[in-house]
């Protein structure tokens, strides 16, 4: 007598059963609207009408020959690469920190990770008073000290306040990479360290010699995230320049917000966001390839 097989019997139909629910939230929340985004780039569409009409490529036309778009794109591009350089030496000398054994070590992880846990929106406000044109504790500092002897209007001027968005976004995103970095480190096999110790490799050399290049799969994947969650930011640049002084600081989330919500041109505000997709598959692309290098040389020697 054969007994009835349950579904907990089937490893084949449970696995699709439980792993349901996962795929249909990331069909209904990024499946749908990344291709409803792809179709109105290419239409005229706008807020509060239904008409939907096919303009083929003229709305990717139109911002190609629009300079704010061409400098929210190069403003991407800036933050983006300043923010992950600036990250990655960030989150490197943090977890050379955090491998040492001190008084208060748990103290300073928790507050370390304490940009990662508060949300953007709130981290934002508090940089904006930072970095306030008037109050700017920075620049009180800096004058207390007589390390600065003017004053400095970081977002009242382009490049300050580009430079104020880098240092946001990676007061944001180092805990997290910082946390990646000092795994990778404690994965090293301490024999290697101990036998470079006895060939007289000191700090340094260890770091950029041996460490880091065994870290790179590791911090390329750091990277990757990173470039995704700077690249597709819209609260920080929002909250603290909204695009400005004068549609200089824009990047390209905002730009789309600005066009496409604010704007009501869906079809426009469709084809700039979209626009990423191509930079963030070829980052990817880029730091998975740089990733497998690392790994493969890693197990060549």
């Amino acid at each position: 007598m054969t007994s009835r097989r349950t579904l907990a019997d089937r490893e084949d139909v449970l696995g699709g059963v439980m792993l349901a629910p996962a795929l249909a939230y990331v069909v209904l929340l990024v499946g749908v609207p990344f291709f409803l985004a792809i179709a109105l780039s290419f239409s005229n569409a706008t807020a509060g009408s239904l008409s939907f009409q096919w303009t083929g490529l003229g709305n990717y036309a139109a911002i190609l020959r629009d300079p704010i778009f061409l400098r929210a794109l190069r403003n991407s591009v800036v933050v983006t690469v300043g923010t992950q350089v600036l990250v990655i030496i960030l989150a490197t000398a943090a977890a050379q920190v955090f491998r040492a054994t001190f008084r208060g070590k748990r103290v300073a992880r928790f507050v370390m990770l304490l940009p990662w846990a508060v949300p953007v929106s709130l981290a934002a406000i508090a940089w904006t008073w930072i970095f306030d044109s008037t109050f700017s504790v920075i620049n009180w500092t800096l004058k207390a000290t007589g390390l600065l002897h003017g004053w400095l209007y970081w977002l009242g001027d382009p490049a300050l306040a580009l430079l104020a968005i880098i240092i946001v976004q990676a007061w944001r995103i180092f805990p997290f990479a910082t946390v990646i970095v000092l795994a990778s480190l404690s994965s090293i096999p301490q024999e290697i360290l101990e036998a470079a110790i006895v060939d007289g490799a000191g700090f340094w050399r260890r770091l950029f010699q041996i460490e880091l290049p065994l870290l790179l799969p590791v911090v390329a994947v750091a990277v990757l995230f990173g470039v995704v969650y700077t690249a597709t930011d819209l609260g920080v640049v929002y909250i603290l320049t909204g695009g400005g002084p004068a549609n200089t600081t824009h990047v390209l989330p905002t730009l789309a917000f600005q066009r496409g919500i604010l704007g009501a041109d869906l079809g426009q505000g469709a084809a700039i966001a979209v626009f990423l997709l191509p930079f963030l598959i070829v980052v990817a692309i880029a730091m998975l390839r740089v990733a497998r290098r690392a790994e493969v040389g890693g197990a060549a020697r």
